[in-house]
């Protein structure tokens, strides 16, 4: 391994970038590494400069689920830690690579709760994979590649490096890291051999997908094998782009009120094989769908991280292996006879077009539901639709379809502001392909500063902001368990089409259902970062459901 020249801990910091593959980070500029963003301006890395951090580190997050590799941010010291700390948490609770530099103070003014000083070990100590602070410029090659190496291994998830000011300045001799693969765990051929005997004495098996270190090739794989075991597929929150709507097995989602079909389906089955996914509160149902410890259907548990394996389900075979190479492993397997459960997944397809088909009538004159119903039918099939949390979202879960891996970008840990940054980055990312970004207007103005990001790189996504004039998800709860007494989830908005045109892009307001194609029809055509102002009825609270205010809101 050569030794490079001397250089600062600045240069030695984003040329160990540049060895690891990375194309773009995003930021918020801090004094605190000043010497970083030097270096940076020599480097054929992008910097995209976002507007707020927890933006720029939930762009960096949306980065990790597009590409697999770890996302980079760039923050200061103190606020901006605690700002981006949103992406970090979304990134733990997600299983997805990312890596967020933080600036530090110099270590001489350690411990003394210098300008913006934190101990960034105890603030995300919990809420990361790894947490450090490089104190000498020639430790960073070593520690740069492990951090790469802990975002992307077994579970994946965020790491945080602190950067003390006056360690970037220093200098040093060091040689650079090799880029670094993460190691892949890979089934026992006599677990792949259980697999089958487990579905060949099967009579309800279903499969259930989720997680993160898939490919697309991996999607494809399993795919064939639910195909040659004529397996009903299902998917987990906010994973549906890991199978094809349209494949004659997949089953629908297990997300927030999924289907009674699939509801008794999994009830019913007697073998359930989870890959990749955790089965945590939103797709488990609160933890109702399957019994704890022990599920009463045979549980055949995939998952990278040997520490998920029997944390909260105790399965008959526990599976430490990436959905990619589980996937592979599989591609061989076969079944030894005709299936007992032949034709189930044919029905249970059948029972997801019906559910998500047609929507609903909703109060008011914009129809939301068959605004998605008509986007279902619009959008390029590689289109990518982000979103936030809000009850809007139900919209797009119950009724839109995914067909391309990576093509939903959305927030399993359920944080508002997501889908503004999430779009823009996903623009700036795959410029030829359609974005479309939904929010409520409370989740739009947590981040929605990020479309001057947008304008900014030139990037043409398309922001659909649902507005009912309220934090409709709350309001929701409240009016269910304090109806008539509404305080803290009444919202007084702007007007979000003149907000996209003060920055420079289109805007256009939609009141009525008819008027919602032509508008976004064109926003496409206008080729600027577009804002489409959906105003619906505060009564049509969520996709399932319909309330009157006990009292005048």
């Amino acid at each position: 391994m050569t030794i490079r020249n001397t250089r600062t801990g600045g240069q030695i910091l984003i040329d160990q970038l540049v060895a690891q593959g990375v194309e773009r980070v995003t930021c918020v500029p801090g004094e605190s590494y000043l010497a970083a963003l030097d270096a940076l301006h020599d480097s054929p890395i992008d910097v995209m400069i976002c507007r707020a951090e927890g933006g720029a580190a939930m762009m960096a997050e949306a980065y990790g689920k597009l590409t697999g590799r770890p996302g980079v941010c760039f923050v200061t010291r103190g606020p901006g830690a605690t700002n981006a700390s949103h992406g970090v948490h979304i990134a733990m609770q997600d299983s997805t690579p990312m890596i967020l530099f933080v600036g530090q103070v110099d270590t001489g003014m350690r411990e003394r709760e210098a300008f913006q000083e934190l101990d960034y070990k105890a603030v995300f100590g919990t809420m990361a994979k790894w947490a450090v602070e490089i104190d000498r410029p020639d430790r960073i090659p070593e520690l740069v590649a492990r951090a790469f190496r802990v975002a992307m291994q077994g579970r994946p998830g965020p790491v945080v490096i602190a950067l003390p000011e006056n360690m970037l300045t220093e200098t040093a001799a060091v040689a650079d890291a090799m880029r670094i693969e993460p190691a892949v765990s890979w089934p026992a051929p006599a677990d792949i051999e259980q697999v089958g005997a487990m579905l060949a004495s099967a009579k309800a098996p279903l499969v259930i997908l989720g997680g993160s270190r898939w490919t697309d090739a991996a999607t494809r794989s399993i795919a064939r094998f639910a195909e040659r075991f004529d397996l009903p597929v299902a998917t987990s929150f906010r994973r549906a782009s890991l199978i094809d709507a349209d494949h004659s097995h997949y089953a629908g989602d297990l997300g927030i009120g999924p289907s009674p079909g699939l509801k008794a389906r999994v009830d019913h089955a007697d073998v359930v094989l989870l890959i990749g996914g955790r089965m945590s509160e939103m797709p488990s149902s609160s933890y109702t769908l399957f019994d704890i410890p022990a599920p009463k259907q045979k549980l055949i548990h995939v998952h990278p991280g040997s520490e998920e394996l029997g944390r909260v389900y105790q399965p008959d075979l526990a599976i430490q292996a990436t959905p990619a190479a589980f996937a592979a492993a599989v591609e061989e397997l076969k079944p030894s006879g005709a299936v007992a459960w032949k034709g189930e997944a044919a029905k249970a397809h059948a029972d997801y077009l019906a559910w998500t088909g047609k929507a609903r009538e909703l109060p008011g004159r914009f129809q939301y539901g068959e605004v998605m119903t008509w986007l279902r039918d619009r959008l390029p099939k590689d289109a990518i639709v982000c979103n936030g949390a809000g009850n809007y979202a139900g919209w797009i879960h119950r009724h839109h379809r995914f067909h391309s891996f990576a093509a939903q970008l959305a927030p399993t840990s359920g944080s508002m502001g997501y889908g503004v940054p999430a779009g823009v980055l996903a623009k700036r990312q795959y410029p030829d392909r359609v974005v479309v970004a939904f929010a409520g207007d409370g989740c739009f103005l947590m981040n929605g500063q990020e479309f001057a990001t947008a304008v900014q790189y030139d990037a043409p996504l398309i922001v659909i902001v649902v507005d009912n004039s309220q934090y409709g998800t709350i309001r929701m709860h409240q009016e269910r368990d304090y109806p008539g007494r509404v305080v803290g989830t009444q919202l007084k908005n702007p007007d979000f089409a003149m907000y996209a045109k003060a920055f420079g892009g289109h805007g256009e307001r939609v009141e009525r259902t008819e008027e919602f194609a032509p508008a976004f029809e064109r926003a496409l055509a206008s080729g600027k970062p577009s804002i489409l102002h959906c105003i619906i009825d505060p009564r049509a609270i969520s996709v399932g459901k319909d309330f009157t205010p006990a009292v005048k809101a």
